[in-house]
């Protein structure tokens, strides 16, 4: 019975770890992705065989406590870390970089999904709409007197007789347009959503994030509470930075010379307990 456990054991051991392995190689291999955030993987003890139970004490007999062993060990969960990455500095106006808390939501035009994502390497596409290299549209306050929660559209309210020069996008998210005939306008704001429990929001691929309903948006829903910059709890905006990754490489390889002397020790532990076994096969030799 006890030989079988130590079997169990070293294989959930080797299962586990690999499973950590795979999350420390995920956090290096992404040191250098926009917006990204570091996945930590933790660990809790399996099931445990009861050979004899608790019991308390009586007027006669002192209590009587828990016999029970192991049966290895299990991933318990992967959280992520959603700190602060550095910003460096891109001199490109659309790429913006959020100081503080909140994310960009981005939404694709065909099927109306919304996503939530820190990284903020847009581009303005043929149509005047800001987007993320796949070609999500940020959201955002826009049109006259901004009143309506939806795409960013730069030039949507352009001057007739005019062209747009350039632009620049503040600390709190408003989108300057300057143009030709030396007038200019905000017609548009970025804004951020903040969620009450980040732990909740799921991995996409592409720096983005779904699950937005489950992680709880601050206000009620997806910008529909005070979501500009600077507000409300919110970061600022820093146009022209992007916001780089927040992996530690000095504690992500700690972390995995840590996880794989684990896992060579739980291989060592399915090894004796084979040698084990065979010295049992042999006693009626």
């Amino acid at each position: 019975m006890a030989l079988i456990g130590t079997l169990t054991s070293g294989v959930s051991a080797l299962r586990t770890f690999s499973k950590g392995l795979e999350v420390i190689g995920n956090n290096i291999a992404n040191v250098n992705t926009t917006g990204y955030k570091t996945s930590n993987a933790s660990f809790s003890e399996s099931f445990s065989n009861t050979l004899r139970g608790s019991a308390p004490s009586n007027g006669t007999v002192s209590s009587q406590s828990a016999v029970q062993v192991g049966t290895g060990v299990q991933l318990s969960g992967i959280s992520s870390n959603f700190t602060q990455g550095a910003l460096n500095s891109t001199g490109n106006t659309t790429d913006l970089g959020v100081s503080g808390r909140g994310f960009f939501i981005v939404q694709d035009a065909t099927s109306g999904t919304q996503y939530a994502t820190r990284d903020g390497q847009f581009r303005i596409d043929d149509n005047g709409y800001l987007i993320t290299q796949s070609g999500l549209r940020v959201q955002g306050l826009t049109g006259a007197g901004l009143g309506t929660v939806g795409d960013i559209r730069i030039g949507q309210s352009m001057p007739a007789g005019t062209q747009l020069q350039s632009l620049s996008i503040d600390a709190g998210g408003n989108v300057v347009e300057f143009y030709s005939d030396g007038t200019s306008a905000t017609n548009n704001r970025v804004q951020l959503q903040n969620f009450n429990d980040t732990s909740s929001l799921m991995r996409e691929g592409n720096n983005l994030y779904t699950g937005l309903a489950a992680a709880g948006p601050v206000g009620g829903g997806i910008l529909s509470g005070s979501n500009d910059p600077g507000a409300a709890g919110l970061g600022t905006i820093q146009s022209g930075t992007l916001e780089s990754s927040n992996v530690d490489l000095t504690q992500q390889f700690s972390d995995l010379i840590t996880t794989q002397r684990s896992f060579q020790a739980g291989a060592r532990l399915i090894t004796v307990s084979d040698t084990v076994l065979e010295d049992i096969v042999n006693l009626k030799r």
